[in-house]
């Protein structure tokens, strides 16, 4: 039904193959529950990075979470930040929905990211109570400063907790923002990429009709090319996680 392929199209993280042999993801009521963060700089980024990932485990009954770095305060020229804060906020809180998410905002302040020790353990705090089995965030090698500063925080996160949860990195406005991603796992979201459309167009302040449809969609058409699908978002996996959770077709 969706596949996210690892070492080759056979052997896929969510596909044909069963989760890892270390881990009985089974119970009496059928799969088990997941959790899934999603880690972005700012409201949009989550959803146009994983939009489509995002609806297809909310559709599954595993728990989404969209964790926002910041209320995009810096991102709507002519707004005071307590005015674009209200908006962005607003407008993330109408994108989760449309994808059966949750948000959750981690306090920072768009455009004055910063990485301190009082930060990283907000974001440790953060992962310790949320518990995630699989985290979505930033590649780190993007020309958005707040962009990097997630990635970090949230790598820092997962080697400080016990490198408990399956790190993965989704990209945003390829070639603009996020640079030198070569994916290896893709996900077929061609079933929800509707669904992914509206959130992100849910966020009328940031123009959708150019940072959507005029990059990652054609992202989208361009990884589904990759991996013989329609449409697919595409991910680099982190390779140090002490298991790799592989999901089989009856997860999604």
């Amino acid at each position: 039904m969706v596949r996210l392929s690892g070492m080759s199209a056979a052997g896929s993280l969510i596909g044909s193959q069963a989760f890892s042999r270390d881990i009985d993801f089974k119970n009496d009521s059928g799969s088990r529950k997941l959790k899934i963060v999603v880690a972005g700089a700012h409201p949009d980024d989550p959803e146009s990075g994983c939009g489509g990932t995002m609806a297809l485990f909310a559709a599954a009954r595993h728990e989404v979470v969209a964790a926002y770095l910041t209320r995009g305060e810096a991102g709507i020229p002519g707004k005071t930040y307590e005015d674009a804060a209200k908006i962005r906020s607003e407008e993330a809180l109408n994108a989760c929905k449309i994808l059966n998410a949750r948000a959750e905002f981690l306090g920072q302040t768009d455009g004055s990211t910063e990485i301190t020790k009082a930060r990283y353990d907000d974001v440790i705090k953060f992962i310790e109570r949320e518990k995630p089995d699989i985290l979505f965030t930033h590649w780190p090698v993007d020309t958005h400063r707040d962009h990097r500063i997630c990635s970090i925080l949230f790598y820092d996160a997962w080697l400080n907790t016990g490198k408990k949860f399956t790190l993965y990195y989704f990209e945003v406005e390829s070639g603009i923002q996020t640079q030198n991603f070569s994916p290896a796992e893709y996900m077929d979201i061609s079933k929800v990429i509707d669904q992914k459309g509206d959130a992100c167009m849910a966020h009328a302040s940031q123009d959708p009709g150019d940072f959507y449809k005029n990059t990652h969609r054609k992202m989208e058409i361009f990884r589904g090319m990759e991996f013989g699908c329609d449409y697919a978002e595409a991910f680099i996996r982190h390779n140090q996680n002490p298991q790799k959770l592989i999901i089989e077709k009856d997860y999604i």
